[in-house]
């Protein structure tokens, strides 16, 4: 069976949902595969900075989510060494030179995948559809499906994640393992409808591991905890959640008793899955080519970072918001011109998608190699590189994150 598309975006993740749902803030209808039999949501929840926040107002859905999460009033740093805290920022205070006034929440992953899909037509959405191949046909790109399905489109957006099928085909090496993990969770059997915690995030560093506390509401708190390990340690906890929890309470250090018990409360389910820390080699953003005729890629299979800028989900809606933006152009102008042959149109379609790639490039560069550095000072075990961290470093981290929020993805028309 063969199926007929304009615009086919595999992967309904965060970049995915975004773009399409761009586009049909344009009037562009897009097809959005999605191999899993539904939504994934895994994670738990994100932060979402100033920058974000432009994104999901471009697209219509940031109201809705702030009436549903808390705004954090600012950043508390810990050593687990000492049990002193090392630096503190308020978000209040934090002024961009482009956005002004910082505006940050931990929110819910689930509500924020469906804020995004709930405003698409039904039928974009197309589960259980993993792609396999990609095949030239003129100025078309014919998708083969898995389950013996061809689709023909005018456009491509790979949205695949950091196994992108659709960034191997554009030449993009896999990602780097960096050696680091990350577990993920989060706590709401508290024994009254408020956790008690003040609306702050709270990180804490020492023994070659990171990891923070977040409240999103009332009622949940997101929690993350990042480390470093070799390959047959990390086989040996995933194979057992209740020795990971043990592996994670016994590197807490000196911490209040308060954050302690979110970790101690939280169900075993979600020490059940490690997963890898990978990272896009900045220079492969600039060597490579993220869009080529009629493809192109965004979110993590463009530029997977690591979570210590904490811009892995936040860039993602940047890349959707000047995606749509770009390729709307080109498609409504396309659609204004019936008699367009259809290699001029491949041409507009090309122009369109380099338009994004030259405006994502250096951005992304910028956010991959930040992150990186940053997640290298925070979990170092080297004591010259702890000592300054803790002492002269931290401040000067925190202030470095504000920087990278600092930034204005415009809306969805130029006008």
């Amino acid at each position: 069976m063969e199926i007929v598309e304009d615009v086919v975006i595999v992967g309904a993740g965060i970049a995915g949902l975004t773009t399409s749902l761009g586009l049909h803030r344009l009037g562009i209808r897009s097809l959005v595969l999605e191999s899993a039999e539904c939504l994934r949501i895994t994670g738990f929840a994100l932060m979402v900075w100033t920058n974000a926040w432009k994104a999901l107002d471009a697209i219509g859905v940031g109201l809705s989510l702030r009436q549903q999460h808390h705004t954090l009033l600012g950043n508390v740093t810990s050593s687990t060494e000492s049990g002193l805290q090392t630096a503190e920022m308020s978000f209040n205070k934090a002024i961009g030179k482009t956005l002004g006034m910082h505006e940050v929440r931990c929110v819910n992953r689930k509500l924020l995948m469906e804020a995004l899909s709930n405003e698409l037509p039904n039928g974009t959405i197309r589960f259980s559809s993993k792609l396999v191949a990609i095949q030239e046909s003129g100025f078309f790109k014919l998708l083969h499906l898995a389950d013996g399905t061809i689709i023909r489109t005018k456009v491509l957006i790979g949205s695949d994640g950091v196994n992108s099928v659709v960034a191997k085909w554009l030449g993009f090496n896999q990602a780097t393992h960096t050696g680091r993990y990350a577990i993920r969770g989060c706590a709401t059997n508290f024994d009254s409808n408020n956790h008690g915690f003040e609306s702050l995030f709270s990180q804490f560093f020492g023994h070659g591991v990171r990891f923070g506390l977040i409240p999103c509401d009332p009622r949940f708190v997101y929690w993350f905890f990042t480390f470093a390990t070799s390959l047959d340690q990390e086989k040996e906890l995933e194979e057992n959640p209740t020795k990971t929890r043990e592996f994670v309470l016994s590197k807490l250090g000196m911490i209040p008793d308060q954050v302690r018990g979110v970790f101690e409360s939280t169900e075993l389910e979600a020490f059940k899955l490690i997963s890898p820390l990978r990272y896009r080699k900045p220079w492969e953003l600039l060597w490579k080519s993220i869009s080529k005729g009629n493809v192109c890629v965004a979110g993590d299979a463009l530029h997977p970072m690591t979570p210590d800028l904490g811009q892995g989900g936040c860039s993602a809606l940047e890349d959707g918001v000047v995606l749509a933006r770009c390729l709307g152009e080109v498609l409504l102008r396309n659609s204004s011109k019936k008699s367009e042959k259809l290699e001029e149109e491949y041409k507009n379609i090309e122009m369109g998608l380099k338009k994004y790639a030259s405006e994502r490039k250096w951005r992304s560069f910028d956010l991959v190699a930040t992150a990186y550095v940053i997640g290298f000072i925070q979990q170092s075990h080297n004591k010259v590189l702890s000592f300054l961290r803790d002492k002269f470093l931290a401040s000067f981290l925190a202030t470095w994150v504000f920087k990278k929020a600092d930034f204005d993805c415009g809306k969805l028309t130029n006008n």
